[in-house]
């Protein structure tokens, strides 16, 4: 008997049908697929509880009611104080509340997600930035600087191990999404901070093309180191500005990069890719880099976004991990207020364990990637052939007159 809708009463006999002879006999028995009546199976205390004439769960009528009731009225009060919500915090919220409610089976999936929303008038409202735009003669910078990479790892033999990538990021110690879920026709779409928006730190990141991930130097905006027990694995320095100059770049070329496995002894040579930041480039640096026997390997300006093994497939992935953990922290409740009533920030001890639990979860293959969609080595973990405008540069064929690769990038890092 072909059917294209059947009531719940109807499905409650299916059941009953494959728990005696199983799923796949009572499909064959009733014409129906296999996997229809798997799903009823899992339905079953559901079906229960409606009428025996109900066919459908699905639509606009809820099949768990106060369940969303509770989670509508929930997505109201969290925006009414200018928390930022999430897909991922509305499942999880509707997760929570199944259990209260003693509901099983509910997995609260994405495409319930959507039917929750729509049936809630509710939207995800975004932001939009301007993307960075990138120099006229992009295109010969980066293979110029590729090629560079190239011919300095073919002439010094430099191992997957020791081709290093570091960067600074900046991270503010409130993090709000730059969209959350609000009533559709919204005029106003505040989200509630700690009011730290625009204080930060800055983590400098570093990694090799075959993923090992260096620890992680966290640098704080003030006069003196914070007091606290910090975790380990993780270097914390301060400064007035916050940010990298030329002292902290020593401090982490002698305290996180030559102090890598199988960097102190300086028996294998090395390379750096950095961006053009002065605080990289002094003499000073260079000359600490010289005697670890690295090759400092500089970023033509405006090209990180393409050439920057960070840029391109870690940061983003790191900082979206951070803003899930402050997110999950602002909707606690865990929290201190000063006399005014105002919420205190995050401390410093708390956002540097979050920093190095983010670190830890950025995967090899995220990293590897990375370096591979920048050029620098293949899909096989073989440095690339760069190709220039019209002919491969032949590995086998380089040879120490590479002083015109030198000049061009030197020139176009000048311009």
């Amino acid at each position: 008997m072909n059917r294209s809708s059947y009531t719940s009463e109807w499905k409650l006999r299916a059941i009953k049908l494959a728990q005696s002879n199983g799923n796949r006999k009572a499909a064959l028995e009733l014409n129906v697929n296999e996997s229809m009546i798997r799903r009823w199976r899992k339905q079953e205390d559901e079906l229960r509880q409606v009428k025996k004439s109900r066919k459908s769960f699905r639509g606009n009528t809820p099949r768990w009611a106060h369940l969303e009731d509770d989670l509508k009225n929930w997505v109201y009060e969290m925006r009414s104080v200018g928390r930022s919500i999430s897909t991922v915090s509305i499942r999880l919220k509707a997760k929570t509340l199944a259990k209260e409610l003693g509901i099983m089976n509910f997995s609260g999936g994405q495409s319930w997600c959507t039917r929750f929303m729509k049936r809630n008038n509710l939207s995800i409202r975004c932001k939009t930035t301007l993307a960075q735009r990138l120099p006229a003669d992009f295109e010969e910078k980066a293979s110029i600087f590729r090629e560079f990479c190239q011919t300095k790892i073919t002439e010094k033999n430099i191992h997957h191990d020791n081709i290093f990538n570091m960067d600074e990021v900046s991270i503010p110690f409130d993090m709000p999404a730059n969209h959350t879920i609000e009533q559709v026709g919204a005029k106003s779409v505040p989200i509630m901070t700690t009011g730290n928006e625009k204080t930060s730190c800055t983590v400098v990141l570093a990694c090799s093309s075959s993923g090992l991930k260096l620890p992680p130097m966290v640098i704080f905006k003030r006069k003196t180191l914070p007091k606290g027990k910090f975790p380990d694995g993780v270097v914390v320095k301060a400064n007035e500005k916050g940010w990298m100059d030329e002292k902290l770049m020593q401090a982490w070329v002698g305290e996180v990069f030559i102090k890598r496995p199988g960097g102190f002894f300086h028996t294998s040579s090395s390379m750096l890719i950095c961006d053009s930041m002065r605080a990289h480039l002094t003499e000073a640096v260079k000359s600490l880099l010289r005697r670890a026997n690295t090759v400092l390997s500089v970023i033509p300006g405006g090209l990180t976004k393409i050439v920057q093994p960070l840029d391109i497939s870690v940061n983003k992935s790191f900082k979206a991990k951070l803003r899930n953990t402050w997110e999950e922290w602002m909707m606690s409740g865990d929290h201190t207020f000063t006399k005014t009533g105002r919420q205190r920030r995050v401390d410093f001890v708390t956002i540097t364990k979050w920093i190095l639990e983010s670190w830890n979860t950025i995967p090899t293959s995220t990293i590897i990637n990375g370096f591979i969609k920048a050029g620098i080595i293949n899909s096989s973990g073989v440095q690339c052939v760069i190709k220039t405008k019209n002919q491969a540069v032949d590995s086998d064929a380089v040879t120490d007159s590479n002083s015109e690769y030198h000049e061009n990038l030197n020139e176009f890092l000048e311009n």
